[in-house]
């Protein structure tokens, strides 16, 4: 009995090792298919009449008005230097200064109070909890969320400045809870 365990065993390790002759697999070289790309769709160009002067084009087709070369573009004017004549310069009324733009407000008049009254409260309370937190005793990532809350207090006071009341409203939220997380470690 032995020796038919031997030799089943070698026709297991014969067929083992045959399989594991060769050290690479054969490769049929076959072309892959080409690639069926259809053809492009034919190009619908449409003439652009508004670069034309309307003089030229009044006896003309479309069809020649898009076949005729279109004048190339004007150069920008060169800065002249301030040489200017001084009897020149007299007659020229002075420009008058301009007003800064109106800020979009979205929050209505009324409301205006209680808003800035509200970003006021979230300021005070994000200043208070900053002011308990010792900057030493914090890691990297805690540096930089105090550093990230003490800009956003200064934007929002900016945006307060400029009545820019929506954005300072996000931004004192902003500084309000990156500042109770630095107070709550």
């Amino acid at each position: 009995m032995g020796s038919r365990v031997a030799l089943i065993l070698t026709a297991i390790l014969a067929l083992a090792v045959s399989g594991c002759a060769r050290t690479q697999a054969r490769v049929v070289a076959t072309p892959p298919p080409p690639l069926d790309v259809p053809p492009a769709p034919p190009r619908m160009v449409e003439p652009v009449l508004a670069d034309l002067p309307p003089d030229e084009s009044a006896g003309e087709t479309p069809a020649e008005v898009a076949a005729a070369p279109r004048p190339a573009p004007a150069p920008p004017p060169k800065p002249r230097a301030e040489t200017a004549r001084p009897e020149a310069a007299e007659t020229q009324a002075p420009e008058p200064p301009r007003s800064p733009p109106a800020t979009l407000q979205t929050i209505p008049p009324s409301r205006e109070g209680q808003v800035q009254r509200s970003v006021r409260v979230l300021l005070d309370g994000a200043i208070e909890n900053l002011n308990r937190v010792d900057y030493n005793l914090l890691g990297a990532e805690g540096r930089a969320n105090f550093d990230q809350a003490r800009r956003f207090i200064a934007q929002a006071e900016d945006a307060l400045r400029a009545k820019n009341l929506v954005f300072a409203a996000t931004v004192a939220d902003k500084a309000a809870t990156l500042a109770a997380q630095l107070a709550g470690r």
